[in-house]
């Protein structure tokens, strides 16, 4: 299905990437377990596509306003944008971004085929300047897990005058939310592992683009990379991603009336949201050893690292090794789920008791 201005983000997330409309269709792609197919159309080989992974990429497509490419985890997706940037290219960063992306530019800088230039995104001075003469300007709005805001809209215009591509991370935010494409980026990648597929049962990773020939490479480097989806992996995503809407808003709610919750009591110190989403992070007084008596002291909250599911999760972040230094040692940070809130917050409670 085709982006239309008609059809909300709520109803695109139902009806999009559906099979042609006819008598005795199933109403859902089905999955499409072949590593091979018979000669003579597009697909030809299981790397070259596959119709699950095309109802997926239909659907996140239309919802970001481009085209898409599925990928088989986010960290999959983020190294097929890095694609993107030639040899010797300077790369823009928040200082604040997911671990695993600083890891996989911080590689790329040890084999001298890229720099890395980190900055303080609530600094938009800063890092228009640290655009200059960069290649491309990678955009996490929230940050993980900072949820340090960017102005996207705003970074978009300055990179271009600079030159530099704009990709922005919309893992947190969801197109629920925000349209990078629309605000002027030129890339968008999500970890479909979380929010999109939001049940923590399959890997998945996808990049949207508008321009036709941005997405020519995108698909070729998956081609070439072999980092494809499995028609299992691609189903799921497709199927948890029909929810989101709905998902989503449970969860927004009860996150926000935790952040409420947690504000008022007297064992959390700072407490960050940005007004909108699934994800929180506090920081229980008593620091570092009290916040891992918090996470790991809950029945009802999953002590684990990811994020985006029906189902709670927190971890202090410190406890990995490549999480900045500017991250609090306390922090921990919280991935609300869609429990009933009253059992959440009394489980959240019972935590911040235990420490």
């Amino acid at each position: 299905m085709a982006r239309s201005r008609a059809l909300s983000p709520e109803t695109l997330v139902v009806a999009a990437g559906r099979p042609e409309r006819k008598p005795d269709a199933p109403l859902s792609v089905p999955i499409t377990p072949a590593s091979t197919f018979v000669a003579g159309g597009e697909l030809e080989y299981g790397r070259f596509g596959n119709p699950t992974w095309a109802a997926f990429e239909d659907a996140v497509g239309a919802l970001e306003g481009g085209r898409a490419v599925m990928y088989s985890s986010g960290m999959a997706a983020a190294s097929a944008a890095l694609s993107l940037v030639a040899d010797g290219g300077a790369v823009v960063v928040p200082r604040h971004s997911y671990n695993g992306t600083l890891g996989l530019l911080a590689e790329a800088e040890r084999r001298g085929r890229i720099s890395v230039r980190a900055v303080d995104v609530t600094q938009p001075d800063a890092l228009a300047a640290a655009a200059e003469g960069a290649a491309m300007v990678w955009i996490e709005s929230p940050t993980n897990p900072a949820l340090e805001v960017v102005d996207i809209a705003q970074v978009a215009a300055a990179a271009r005058t600079r030159g530099a591509l704009v990709v922005v991370d919309n893992t947190f935010a969801t197109p629920l939310v925000q349209q990078p494409l629309a605000l002027g980026a030129d890339v968008v990648v999500h970890s479909a592992t979380k929010l999109l597929a939001g049940h923590s049962d399959a890997l998945a990773g996808v990049v949207v683009v508008a321009d036709d020939a941005t997405y020519g490479l995108l698909e070729s480097y998956r081609r070439m990379h072999g980092a494809v989806p499995g028609s299992l992996e691609a189903y799921l995503a497709t199927r948890g991603l029909r929810t989101l809407a709905v998902r989503f808003e449970k969860a927004q709610d009860n996150a926000r009336r935790l952040v409420d919750a947690l504000n008022a009591h007297p064992a959390v110190g700072a407490v960050g949201y940005p007004g909108f989403g699934t994800i929180v992070t506090f920081e229980p007084t008593g620091g570092a050893a009290a916040a891992h008596r918090v996470a790991t002291s809950s029945r009802l909250v999953v002590p684990t690292t990811s994020l985006g599911g029906v189902e709670s999760t927190w971890e202090r972040r410190r406890r990995w090794a490549g999480e900045p230094e500017t991250i609090p040692e306390a922090l921990i940070r919280m991935s609300v789920g869609i429990e009933g809130y009253d059992d959440l917050w009394a489980d959240v409670e019972a935590a911040l008791g235990s420490a």
